[in-house]
């Protein structure tokens, strides 16, 4: 049986013997695989319309003619004038008042249509981009980070550990964490405690490629399964002992993740994993025997 306090304990130890090293490998972790995210710009559409009242100033010899029209007639001609603009005015008035009473009826749902159109833009450019690099360079480095921490429980871990999954058997362990990700996503389509679940059942699956990079999908995600059986909750309720650090590295605005938080926790995971091995092997051999 393991407790959280001795994992927590083992981890604080390890970081102090390598500080400076273990914050670089969580920090190159949490910067490429955690840096990235939905950088919206919060835009709105403005429609708006100006209204120009152009008055025309035009002398009275260019509509009157002084041969054929006397003043009174012209008086005439300048009050019906006169009235035509102010039908007009009127008319214009009317058209405007229709338009803004079309613009405050449509406004708020051509808004909200486009809001959306937006929205599934970034999502899909997002996941367009993000999917390959998760799958390509994020993983790959999530095996690298596991498996310095790992060695870091037993001897002066190197940073270039970070990148190991690139140069032994990058493809297998592409693959692997692949359905990984696949089965952790389908699971959570049905209902989000499944996914939850399944993702406590694959805890192990990075450390193990970090160790055995060459192991197939199938015994690497059976393994971490039986590892983490009836591991799962305690597993769990080790992840929420972090949560009072997750706020105050939140009134740090991250500082303290970056400098003790983050490889505090990386260790952490690994001391988790190499205890829940070391129980699997005893038991491997109690049942030998």
């Amino acid at each position: 049986m393991w407790s959280r306090n001795e994992l927590k304990e083992t981890a604080k130890s390890r970081i102090s013997r390598n500080y400076w090293k273990s914050v670089l490998a969580a920090l190159i972790f949490s910067v490429l695989c955690g840096g990235y995210g939905l950088f919206g710009s919060t835009g709105g559409f403005a429609s708006g319309f100006s209204n120009s009242n152009s008055s025309e100033e035009s002398g009275f010899e260019d509509y009157i003619d002084e041969d054929y029209l006397d003043e009174d007639d012209a008086d005439e001609d300048y009050l019906d004038e006169d009235d035509a603009d102010e039908d007009y005015l009127d008319e214009d008035y009317d058209t405007v008042d229709e338009e803004v009473d079309m613009i405050l009826e449509d406004g708020p749902v051509t808004f909200f249509f486009a809001l959306i159109c937006i929205v599934i833009a970034i999502a899909l450019a997002l996941v367009l981009i993000g999917l390959p690099l998760n799958i390509l360079v994020f993983n790959p480095l999530e095996i690298g980070v596991s498996r310095f921490f790992t060695r870091n429980l037993k001897e002066e871990a190197q940073v270039k550990e970070v990148c190991f999954a690139f140069d032994r058997c990058y493809k297998n362990c592409v693959k692997v964490t692949f359905f990984r990700d696949l089965y952790i996503f389908l699971w959570t389509l049905l209902f989000v405690i499944p996914g939850i679940v399944k993702s406590y059942e694959y805890r192990l699956v990075p450390y193990i490629l970090g160790e055995c990079p060459d192991m197939e999908r199938e015994e690497v995600l059976d393994l971490s399964k039986t590892m983490m059986y009836g591991n799962k909750w305690k597993s769990f309720v080790l992840d929420l002992s972090f949560l009072g650090w997750y706020l105050l590295n939140g009134i740090t605005l991250g500082i303290l993740g970056v400098f003790y938080l983050n490889p505090y926790i990386c260790q952490t995971d690994a001391a988790l994993y190499l205890t829940l091995k070391e129980q699997y092997l005893r038991g491997r051999k109690t049942s030998d025997l």
